[in-house]
């Protein structure tokens, strides 16, 4: 049974990533927001820590490289107990670093959204190989956004390599990591099923880095346009296995997303938070406290509103860590993931816009940071999937229906 307590074994992991985004990146925040596509320096020390971190093995995986599902570590054993493995570690770890700042963890080497396509997809060898490779996921192409089955980059086989062919955009990270997870199809007549993604690192011929995108939010995290003209890898780079199995459809591939859907919905939270956290000192200052002991309704307004955006995030939060508790304990939790993305997607826009606008000129102002994480949120609701596609996933799984019955 799932405990709402930081599990006991995490909570030095959880002091340490609060303590980071503290004393790291919230000193930092604004400089690299407004020096936006200049590397934050900073975060080579960070990621330093990080690894020393995680290689201690006290901790069982922090950032958001990922955990695979095959792992037999602190997992469910057969008697039956259960385990707050890498998984519930990274959602904690992450929803911390965000209290600090989003574009800065998405900045963080080594801890892109492809090391946990790697650690999703990949065999035992390919994750020993791409060890302490930091890895960007491209995915999405000019004209294929959230439908990821109609990508039309192509990868076809000659000898020992894979050539690639076709544009990805908004890979985040895409100019500073060393790697990209590339989505791509071997035969376009075979459908989803014929999806792959293979490890592409950064200096290989035929790959190279188009444009940096300027955006409205998560501005110190790059966001590059990637061109694969004739770009070949070897055959040792395709994840997972190589064959075309129609019954599997897209389903190997998209295993990738119950990983990192749960990894985005807690960058959510986390951000969220800091918002909810700042708002309720400001509304203090200004003599409104927030009493958890009494109605809402026969509190001040601002309260009331205050108490109804933190019960949403609560439940965003709630829904989080199940789905990486059922992704440690070996559960299916593909609706779980979906379920805790779109949730905390859409709670975090609320939670820092409502934030806003109960600070008013103070939440709209550069003085404080509230309206720059209302920014950064948006693109929490978008990226790894949009609202609309989580929902529709959802309303497939409930119903029990396939991606050709419910479009």
């Amino acid at each position: 049974m799932i405990n709402l307590d930081t599990p006991k074994k995490h909570r030095a992991l959880v002091d340490q990533a609060h303590q980071l985004a503290m004393n790291m990146l919230r000193p930092v925040s604004r400089k690299y927001e407004k020096a936006e596509h200049e590397y934050p320096k900073e975060l080579d020390m960070l990621a330093a820590m990080v690894d020393g971190v995680s290689d201690s093995g006290a901790t069982g995986g922090a950032g958001a490289s990922g955990v695979s599902r095959d792992a037999s570590t602190d997992r469910a054993d057969d008697d039956g107990r259960t385990r707050n493995g890498a998984n519930m570690a990274s959602a904690l770890s992450i929803a911390e670093m965000c209290w600090g700042d989003v574009g800065l963890l998405l900045s963080m080497p080594r801890q892109g959204l492809g090391n946990s396509a790697i650690a999703s997809v990949a065999n035992a060898e390919q994750r020993e190989r791409f060890a302490g490779v930091w890895a960007g996921m491209a995915i999405t192409e000019p004209g294929v956004g959230s439908d990821s089955a109609n990508i039309s980059t192509t990868a076809v086989k000659d000898g020992d390599e894979y050539v690639i062919n076709g544009e990805k955009i908004y890979v985040t990270a895409g100019g500073r990591c060393d790697a990209v997870v590339v989505w791509a199809t071997l035969d376009k007549s075979k459908g989803r099923a014929a999806i792959k993604s293979f490890v592409v690192p950064k200096d290989t011929p035929g790959m190279r880095v188009e444009r940096l995108e300027h955006k409205l939010g998560i501005k110190s995290s790059d966001t590059a346009t990637i061109i694969f003209d004739d770009c070949r890898v070897p055959a040792e780079n395709l994840l997972g296995s190589p064959e075309v199995d129609v019954k599997q459809g897209f389903a190997g591939a998209m295993a990738t997303f119950d990983n990192t859907r749960p990894l985005v919905a807690a960058m959510a939270v986390g951000c969220a938070r800091a918002a909810l956290d700042l708002t309720r000192e400001l509304l203090a200052e200004a003599g409104v406290e927030v009493d958890y002991d009494r109605p809402g309704h026969v509190q001040h307004a601002a309260a009331k509103t205050f108490l109804d955006l933190e019960s949403d995030w609560e439940g965003a939060r709630l829904l989080t860590l199940q789905a990486a508790w059922m992704a440690d304990n070996r559960k299916p939790n593909s609706l779980q993931a979906s379920m805790a993305k779109a949730k905390a997607g859409r709670v975090g826009s609320a939670v820092t816009l409502g934030c806003v606008e109960l600070c008013g000129a103070i939440g709209y102002g550069e003085g404080e940071l509230l309206e720059k994480w209302a920014r950064d949120s948006k693109i929490l609701d978008i990226f790894e999937g949009t609202q609309q596609i989580q929902q529709l996933i959802i309303a497939r799984r409930v119903l029990g229906l396939s991606s050709a019955e419910l479009k």
